[in-house]
């Protein structure tokens, strides 16, 4: 099991527990949990994206070498500009 799957596994496990607690302080503390878990899924699966932007901006630019931070910087800007664009066109979208 990767770590995407655990987190994913943890956050079912919290809002399954939220949902059988009576105790509201403790639903609270589930669901604050199981939010911080989204968030923490959220950042890996952008830092992967940027991985694999920042990869093909290096190919593309012929593999050089000591330029990792400028194609990592590089596909951040990238994939952070389209998240803002999806954002900007779907109000609704959170992420």
């Amino acid at each position: 099991m990767d770590e995407q799957q655990k987190i994913e596994h943890q956050i079912e496990l919290a809002t399954r527990a939220a949902s059988l607690v009576k105790d509201e302080s403790t639903v609270q503390r589930f669901r604050s949990f199981a939010e911080e878990l989204k968030q923490k899924l959220l950042r890996m699966m952008r830092r992967g994206k940027v991985r694999a932007r920042a990869y093909e901006l290096w190919e593309e630019a012929g593999r050089p070498a000591d330029r990792d931070v400028e194609f990592w910087l590089e596909a951040e800007r990238q994939i952070e500009e389209e998240r803002e664009q999806r954002r900007l066109s779907d109000p609704q979208e959170k992420q």
